[in-house]
């Protein structure tokens, strides 16, 4: 069996992005072209999410309470993030949908990107292109800025952020 190195940023994305597949069936190199990410990168993320128990051993079924364990217990510990000075960029956190319509904060936290339309606190997302990823999949833009909630937001924003990524995974 391989050893495990530890997870990376890049395995929470792709994890994310197949939870957003839901029941629908995908190829690695469908995610590859989807996230922006290359082929290699992608098998070696599922190799990783895999000797974690967040993926069964065919790599193919999404272990949904594992992945959701993680995220609640573990994201903003192995991927912790501070807001940082104004830039322009899409809106993430509870900044974003479907946070925004629950949760009113007085900061705007956005994910850099030079064509984005807010003005913002800036949050590094967990992968850079993820971001651009994001603008064709609704859902997974959802999931990505539920889980920068969990890693920005306090324990009432956590709380919810973890049931609405419930309400997304289970579904």
């Amino acid at each position: 069996m391989n050893n495990h190195n530890g997870m990376r940023p890049l395995d929470i994305v792709v994890l994310l992005k197949i939870a957003a597949k839901g029941k629908n069936g995908w190829l690695m190199k469908d995610l590859a072209a989807e996230l922006g990410i290359s082929p290699s990168e992608i098998s070696e993320s599922l190799n990783r999410s895999m000797l974690a128990g967040l993926l069964a051993a065919d790599k193919k079924k999404l272990m949904k309470s594992s992945l959701l364990e993680f995220l609640q217990y573990g994201l903003k510990y192995t991927y912790p993030q501070h807001p940082g000075g104004l830039v322009r960029g899409i809106p993430t956190a509870y900044s974003a949908p479907p946070l925004n319509d629950i949760i009113q904060g007085e900061e705007l936290y956005v994910w850099p990107y030079s064509e984005g339309t807010a003005r913002g606190q800036k949050i590094e997302p967990l992968y850079p292109s993820a971001v651009k990823a994001c603008l064709e999949d609704h859902l997974l833009y959802e999931l990505l800025t539920l889980a920068d909630a969990l890693r920005v937001g306090k324990k009432r924003e956590q709380k919810i952020a973890i049931e609405e990524l419930k309400s997304r995974i289970y579904a």
